[in-house]
C-alpha cells in the first residue's frame, strides 16, 4: 500500500514539475499534477471526485469575492484615499504614530479578504507613496508593503492557510483570532519600525499632490460605518449564538458592502466594480478549485495519507528545525496548495505530542506568506515591485526583506514550540 502511494505520488511530482517546465500556471500544473495521480492510481478521470474537490472551498470562495468588493467599494467611493490623506495630514510630524497608522491600513484589506495581493492593490500604492516622502528608500518601502501584505493575509478574520488547514483536519475555525492577531501585529509593526525607522522629514505637500484626492463629501463616517455594521454582525451572532441566524461571512461582507454603496459621495458602477473584482480574484480562485481537485485525488489514491504517516513518524527535532525552510518554499511552490498537502499532517503531527493545534496553525500560517516572494510564483512579491514602482534588481528587494523574514519565522517556529504555554490566547 505504501509503496503503491508512493509511486502515485512520484508521477503528481514529476507531472508538475513538467508542467511547470512548460511554463503552464501553478493552477494548471497542480490540476495536471492531480489528472495525473488519479490515471497512474488506475482511477482513470474520476468526474464526480474532480466535480466533488472543485467545489470543496466554495464557501472560501464566497470569503473572498464578497470582502474584495467591499474594499474595491470602499476605494472607488474614495473611502481609501481620505483615510490616507487624513492619517498623514493629521499625523505626519509623529514618524511612529504615523507607522502604526501606516501598518493598520496595510493590515485591513488583506486581514478581510484572505489575500495578500488585495492589500497591495487597495493601499499598498498609497502607503508606499507616503513611505518615500520619508526618506524609505524604494527597495525597504516594497519589503515593507510585501511583508505586511503577505501578514494581512495571515491575520483574523480570514485567513486561508488556517481555514484551509483546519478543514483538512475536520477541526472548527474557532478560536483563532488571538493566536493569529498577536503574531501579525507584532510582526508588522516590527517590519516597519526596522525598515522604516531611518529617513529624512516627511514632505507632506509632495505626499498629498501624488496621492489621489476623496471626491467632495467623504467624511469619517462614511469611510467607518460599513466597518461598524460588519462588526456588529459578528457581535450580534457571538452575543445571542441561539437567537441570531446564522448568515455567515459572505452575507455580512455584501452587507458592509451595500453599505459602504449607500454611503458613497459618487454614483459608483456596481456592475463595473464587481467585474474587476471577479478578474482581480481569478487567479486566487482557480489556485483554490485546483488545489481542491488535487486534494481530493491525493485522498482517493492513498498519498494524503502516507503524507500523513510520514510526517507523524519524522523526528520531532527535524520537523522544529525545517519549519522555516519547508512552509516558505511549499508557498513558492504550490501557493495555498501548501496548506493541505503539508499543514494538515503536521497538525496531526502536533496534535498527537500534545501540542494545541490551533497555536500551532496559527504559528505556521505567520511563515508560510513568506514564500510568496521566492520563485517560481512570487506572487505577492512581484506584484508589490510593480505596483510600488522598483526597478532595481529583484535580489536587493529580498535583502531587505532578511532581517524581519527570519524574526517572523523565529515567531511562528517558537508559537508551534510553545503552542501549548500560548493555549491562553485561544480564550481570549
Amino acid at each position: 500500500m505504501f509503496t503503491y502511494a508512493g509511486i502515485v505520488l512520484g508521477v503528481m511530482v514529476i507531472v508538475y514539475i513538467a508542467a511547470k517546465s512548460f511554463k503552464l500556471s501553478t493552477e494548471l500544473s497542480m490540476l495536471a499534477a492531480a489528472l495525473g495521480g488519479a490515471l497512474a492510481g488506475g482511477f482513470g478521470l474520476p468526474a464526480q471526485h474532480i466535480a466533488e474537490g472543485a467545489m470543496t472551498y466554495l464557501d472560501i470562495n464566497l470569503i473572498f469575492i464578497t470582502a474584495t468588493l467591499f474594499m474595491n467599494i470602499l476605494k472607488d467611493s474614495g473611502g481609501i484615499a481620505f483615510a490616507v490623506r487624513g492619517i498623514l495630514s493629521r499625523f505626519h510630524r509623529s514618524r511612529s504614530l504615523l507607522m502604526v497608522l501606516l501598518t493598520v491600513l496595510l493590515l485591513l484589506p488583506g486581514a478581510l479578504t484572505g489575500a495578500g495581493s488585495v492589500t497591495v492593490l487597495i493601499t499598498g500604492g498609497m502607503v508606499a507613496i507616503v513611505l518615500g516622502t520619508m526618506g524609505i528608500s524604494k527597495a525597504r518601502t516594497t519589503a515593507i508593503v510585501f511583508i505586511i501584505a503577505g501578514l494581512s493575509a495571515a491575520a483574523p478574520p480570514v485567513s486561508l492557510w488556517a481555514m484551509i488547514t483546519a478543514a483538512g483536519v475536520n477541526m472548527p475555525y474557532i478560536g483563532f483570532f488571538m493566536p493569529l492577531l498577536v503574531p501579525c501585529v507584532v510582526a508588522s509593526l516590527v517590519t516597519i519600525f526596522i525598515l522604516g525607522w531611518r529617513g529624512g522629514e516627511i514632505d507632506l505637500e509632495q505626499a498629498l499632490q501624488q496621492l489621489p484626492r476623496p471626491p467632495g463629501g467623504m467624511s469619517w463616517l462614511r469611510v467607518i460605518l460599513p466597518f461598524v455594521v460588519f462588526v456588529l454582525l459578528i457581535l450580534i451572532g457571538r452575543r445571542w449564538p441561539h437567537d441570531t441566524p446564522v448568515i455567515g461571512l459572505p452575507l455580512m461582507f455584501l452587507c458592509a458592502a451595500a453599505t459602504s454603496y449607500v454611503l458613497s459621495p459618487i454614483r459608483l458602477d456596481f456592475l463595473r466594480i464587481s467585474r474587476e473584482t471577479i478578474e482581480q480574484l481569478l487567479p486566487l480562485i482557480g489556485t483554490l478549485t485546483c488545489v481542491g481537485v488535487l486534494v481530493q485525488i491525493m485522498t482517493l489514491t492513498g498519498v494524503r495519507g502516507l503524507l500523513a504517516v510520514t510526517a507523524v513518524t519524522l523526528p520531532v527535532a527535524l520537523v522544529f528545525a525545517t519549519l522555516f525552510v519547508v512552509l516558505p518554499v511549499s508557498e513558492a511552490v504550490l501557493m495555498w496548495g501548501a496548506a493541505p498537502v503539508l499543514g494538515v499532517p503536521l497538525v496531526l503531527l502536533f496534535n498527537t505530542m500534545g501540542l494545541n493545534p490551533i497555536v500551532a496553525l496559527a504559528g505556521m500560517s505567520v511563515i508560510w506568506p513568506l514564500g510568496d516572494a521566492l520563485p517560481p510564483t512570487a506572487i505577492i512579491g512581484r506584484l508589490s515591485v510593480e505596483v510600488v514602482g522598483y526597478r532595481d534588481a529583484y535580489a536587493k528587494f529580498l535583502r531587505s526583506c532578511v532581517v524581519p523574514a527570519v524574526i517572523i519565522m523565529v515567531i511562528g517556529t517558537l508559537m508551534v514550540i510553545f503552542s501549548s504555554e500560548l493555549s491562553f490566547l485561544t480564550g481570549l
